[in-house]
């Protein structure tokens, strides 16, 4: 009964006007999520593997050697990102450039939750999860209503607009706190904005050898999201 209703759900059209097989698009997203899935178990095995061990982050924070190899891994990440965008139909290249990646991206998020008590990365990763959970079947509810998410475009360019505005003020009138607050809870509103795009991205548009990148694309606004409720929480307890 269950492989039944399975069935039925996936050879519902995704949107009105679909036009391309619903269960090759479904096999699709299901691709991606697994991927995106790995991903975020390596990063948090990673990421609490150098939180546990506060030791890499005094030699990245407090060091010359620290600071230079942190340099080098951020262009490292830059330049496989390229790779991975011009080599995203090459397999295993495909994967391996993507296991680099995210070992690196758990790197940073250790880094960034060391020294952070456990209860405010919980509550950032709590908040996280909800988030990107509840946009995640929005989307999916008004693609099948047929929803066009246009209208975000020019809500994005306001709160980036709007940033960059309140990084100058800030700059010639510190607000402490409260800036703080403001500009995290905005880039907060602008992540979620993306992750519904990205997601009717991948509903609508994504080719069907795009599934790399598609992972990447929503895994760096999961983490991106995380990063600054942390940020967010971690100003709130001071």
């Amino acid at each position: 009964m269950s492989n039944e209703k399975g069935d039925d759900i996936e050879a519902a059209l995704l949107y009105p006007s679909m036009e391309e097989n619903p269960q090759l698009r479904w096999a699709f997203i299901r691709k991606v999520y697994a991927i995106l899935t790995v991903q975020l178990i390596a990063t948090i095995v990673v990421a609490a593997f150098v939180a546990d061990h506060q030791s890499i982050a005094l030699f990245f924070g407090t060091t010359w050697a620290g600071w230079a190899v942190y340099a080098a891994i951020l262009i490292a990440v830059i330049m496989v990102i390229c790779l991975v965008s011009a080599l995203k139909d090459k397999h295993p290249i495909n994967f391996i450039l993507l296991g680099i990646f995210t070992l690196f991206m758990g790197l940073f998020v250790g880094l960034a939750v060391s020294f952070i008590s456990a209860l405010v990365v919980l509550e950032a990763a709590a908040a996280t999860l909800a988030v990107v959970v509840c946009l995640t079947l929005y989307t999916f509810w008004a693609a099948k209503r047929g929803e066009d998410f246009s209208f975000l475009i020019p809500f994005v360019i306001t709160i980036v607009i709007t940033l960059v505005l309140l990084v100058i003020f800030q700059i010639f009138f510190p607000l402490g706190k409260i800036s703080t607050m403001l500009y995290n809870g905005l880039f907060i509103l602008l992540l979620c904005a993306y992750i519904i795009v990205d997601t009717d991205t991948l509903i609508k548009r994504n080719t069907y050898d795009q599934y790399i990148w598609a992972s990447i694309t929503l895994y760096l606004d999961v983490l991106n999201i995380f990063l600054r409720f942390l940020r967010s929480f971690k100003s709130a307890n001071r």
